[in-house]
């Protein structure tokens, strides 16, 4: 089956005809009306330097129940050593930038400086948000996503120490359940998000969770005052 090639219309085609390997479509733009019909219809942009842009829709999803979030022993001692404080959108271009770094054992980043700009939009629109943990007044790690209804579509994280991110994850997963979030979406399996209890459903499952997810009202906005205590 051909790869579906996106014109200048905003229209995706349904994500069961995505490939094998996830790939559902190419071409398109990074405008945040594209973005946010892309999520709501359970697709997200994946791509290199020098390609088009790919839109995904694997089959299975890797999600993160609230319920479910696993802390292990010795992530438990960090939190409970208070070494980070945690804020939600204070930094947004930072942590962005952040994720974007270069990583032992990863060649390039798929964090170009055109999907940091489409972010940094989504974010000052107020669905893109971040989570930050910090040291003192330096920036130790953080997350990233976007959120609509009751769905937190996780983007990327990054640690410059030891489970920052990981304590980033911890914050927002429990003030997410706070507010009913059904899940995180995390996309693709990741080992260190799969030892805090994330785990694969199939797509169709994931897709009927994000209508449910969909029909709550978007938190929109700054999450600053609403979520950092």
């Amino acid at each position: 089956m051909p790869i579906f090639r996106l014109s200048h219309e905003l229209i995706f085609p349904p994500s069961l005809l995505a490939e094998e390997n996830g790939i559902l479509a190419v071409g398109g733009d990074l405008s945040p009306s594209r973005l946010i019909l892309a999520y709501q219809n359970g697709i997200f942009p994946w791509y290199n330097e020098g390609e088009p842009i790919i839109w995904h829709s694997p089959d299975p999803r890797f999600v993160l129940f609230p319920d479910e979030l696993r802390i292990s022993k010795s992530l438990r001692k960090t939190l409970n050593q208070n070494r980070f404080k945690i804020t939600f959108d204070r930094s947004f271009e930072d942590v962005i930038t952040g994720c974007s770094q270069p990583r032992k054992m990863v060649r390039g980043t798929w964090l170009l400086p055109e999907m940091i700009e489409a972010y940094s939009e989504l974010h000052r629109l107020g669905f893109a948000h971040s989570v930050e943990a910090w040291q003192g007044d330096v920036l130790a790690g953080g997350l990233y996503g976007v959120a609509l209804g009751r769905c937190f579509f996780g983007e990327s994280m990054f640690s410059r120490e030891s489970n920052a991110s990981k304590a980033a994850l911890v914050a927002l997963t429990g003030q997410l359940k706070e507010r009913g979030f059904l899940m995180i979406d995390s996309q693709v399996f990741t080992s260190h998000i799969s030892a805090m209890g994330g785990r694969e459903i199939p797509r169709d499952e994931y897709i009927r969770l994000l209508k449910k997810a969909l029909l709550f009202e978007t938190i929109s906005g700054s999450w600053d005052e609403r979520f950092t205590r």
